[in-house]
């Protein structure tokens, strides 16, 4: 945050698990094993396609792969998914 807080969700337990029990953990490479956040397993911003945010690429048959990005495993993102929620709902609506 730019005042230097902290948001009122960093540091709380609903923000933040490691499964390291998982057979894929870790499923991504570039984040230290104690710092990945397995909450997003399943990243909810897949359905907003290339308007996601993350690293992603779309290969010759159309399907995205996002094996490349981190960006739902980093802790400090718990934030940036949840405030696309309302996102996410609105392109199902329209759809």
């Amino acid at each position: 945050m730019s005042d230097g807080k902290k948001p009122e969700w960093a540091d709380k337990h609903y923000s933040f698990f490691t499964n390291r029990e998982c057979e894929y953990f870790p499923c991504h490479q570039g984040i230290e094993p104690e710092a990945f956040n397995c909450l997003f397993c399943y990243c909810p911003l897949y359905a907003l396609g290339e308007n996601c945010g993350g690293g992603f690429r779309m290969m010759e048959n159309g399907v995205k792969d996002c094996s490349g990005c981190t960006l739902p495993h980093r802790r400090e993102n718990y934030g940036v998914i949840t405030e696309k929620f309302q996102q996410i709902v609105d392109t199902f609506r329209k759809k």
